[in-house]
């Protein structure tokens, strides 16, 4: 919506954000590497959700709905956590259930070693801070695990709750980009949000 082998979470740094980000040292991670045995689970949420993210996601291939569509996509999205490209991830409840997915996608080095960032949630599990927690989560991987030095992050124009869920977590509006990407089928604005490493301090 906003619009690999596991990592040593339990040997990570753990940083404070900038004022005013979301943070609890004591919060488990909500947040694994996604495998094939997550694919049916998916395919059922993805159905049974499918009229709440229509509005929020490019158009789908029916097969995108079904375990094995679902299967089809995890294996390319593993391919590519291999090559060092991108983090797929699942996100869990309190009961350790998957309910949703957060990926840092387009993993680039060299220069710029900078990620996008991107999920969603079932609407089941609205309002209970699982969003904002997984991308917390997540923000730990990608600069205390992966190193990197920038994450990105866009929402359509009228995405308030995941605009909110950004700036819990310390990511600052920096720009909107005209007709950026297709979303329900209409090339869409969006709103552009930055999250530098050097800004994501150490405790004091």
């Amino acid at each position: 919506m906003a619009a690999q082998s596991a990592p040593a979470h339990a040997s990570r740094v753990r940083r404070t954000p900038p004022v005013g980000a979301w943070f609890d040292r004591d919060v488990d991670p909500t947040t694994r590497l996604v495998t094939a045995d997550d694919a049916a689970e998916l395919a059922r949420l993805q159905r049974e959700h499918r009229d709440f993210l229509a509005p929020w996601e490019p158009l789908r291939p029916e097969e995108y709905f079904t375990a094995e569509g679902q299967r089809i996509q995890i294996a390319a999205n593993l391919e590519r956590h291999a090559r060092g490209e991108c983090e797929p991830r699942v996100v869990l409840d309190e009961r350790g259930a998957v309910v949703g997915q957060v990926t840092l996608h387009a993993i680039v080095r060299g220069a710029l070693q900078s990620s996008t960032l991107g999920y969603w949630l079932s609407p089941t599990v609205g309002g209970r801070g699982l969003a904002t927690r997984a991308v917390a989560d997540v923000v730990r991987l990608a600069f205390d695990d992966l190193g990197l030095h920038r994450l990105e992050a866009g929402t359509l124009i009228h995405n308030v709750r995941s605009q909110r869920v950004l700036e819990k977590n310390g990511f600052v509006r920096f720009g909107l980009a005209p007709r950026l990407l297709r979303i329900a089928g209409q090339w869409q604005d969006h709103v552009l949000f930055q999250l530098l490493n050097d800004d994501w301090r150490e405790p004091a």
